[in-house]
């Protein structure tokens, strides 16, 4: 039987006073549901999080993942404080600042933040990362036929004008797939970055549980879908390295086929705010 809210909160309690002792808890509130987490924050400044299906070895990975990447990322990553591994928990203290997802977004200093992050990322040697993340090498002809297979789920809430360019998109050979794979955070949507409104600037970058050895051009896309493609040059331009062309035009790819999948996510009771952000990006995606 699935536990209610009441239960695991209850239960949060109970991990927080046995890995935290002397900690008191005098609040346990729902901080959100995803398609693969769930967490809760603890007197407003410690996240519990569990995964929907418990993976043991997987949240010791990340746990250690994350202390690896404290020493790489030029912004801030969560530190975790505690783990149970046999329920998919993962604790550690907030990091200051607001998803994006949950502002207006401003692109320009945010994109080049997020470049700069992205190419000290890529530059890791893949062997620091041995045993820490599995390899994600989708060919992008499974994105797009799983995009095809969301596309009939997501057409009704889409505007009209959209859809013949939907329709063109998903009978449209993919790109090559990447020459080479990197290390990256495999997830960069806006609800993972986090900012300061005030100054626009990113003060971290939340939930590594997808990170993996993938396409560079996976999270510069997640940053096109959610962002634009001014945004996208801007990004670009800070994470150097040369010929951008085969990133560029995969990044275009992946936003397309991701566009669709948090539609379909956003339809989902409790969820509206990913179709709010999913819709605006489709005048760029696929204009009519």
């Amino acid at each position: 039987m699935r536990e209610t809210e009441n239960e695991r909160a209850g239960r949060v309690r109970e991990l927080v006073a046995a890995h935290l002792p002397g900690y008191g808890v005098e609040t346990v509130a729902l901080l959100g549901e995803g398609e693969e987490n769930i967490a809760f924050e603890v007197n407003g400044e410690l996240i519990v999080r569990f995964a929907r299906e418990p993976d043991a070895a997987r949240v010791g990975r990340e746990a250690r993942l994350l202390a690896t990447v404290a020493d790489l990322s030029p912004l801030p990553v969560p530190e975790p404080r505690f783990t149970v591994p046999d329920e998919g928990c993962l604790a550690y203290f907030e990091l200051p600042g607001v998803p994006l997802i949950d502002v207006a977004p401003a692109g320009g200093p945010v994109a080049a933040a997020l470049g700069e992050f992205l190419n000290a990322l890529h530059a890791v040697p893949i062997s620091r990362l041995d045993g820490l993340v599995d390899t994600d090498d989708e060919p992008p002809a499974a994105w797009l036929e799983e995009a095809a297979q969301i596309y009939p789920t997501v057409r009704e809430a889409m505007p009209v004008v959209h859809r013949g360019p939907v329709e063109a998109f998903l009978s449209t050979p993919p790109p090559p797939g990447p020459r080479d794979l990197v290390f990256s955070h495999n997830d960069l949507g806006i609800e993972h970055v986090l900012v300061d409104p005030a100054a626009w600037t990113v003060t971290g970058d939340i939930d590594w549980s997808d990170a993996a050895i993938t396409d560079p051009a996976h999270d510069f896309g997640l940053l096109y879908r959610d962002l634009g493609p001014a945004a996208l040059d801007l990004a670009l331009r800070a994470y150097g390295t040369g010929l951008h062309d085969g990133i560029r035009t995969r990044a275009a790819f992946y936003a397309r086929c991701a566009v669709l999948e948090d539609m379909a996510y956003g339809l989902r009771p409790g969820h509206g705010k990913y179709l709010d952000k999913s819709l605006p990006a489709l005048d760029w995606l696929f204009p009519g």
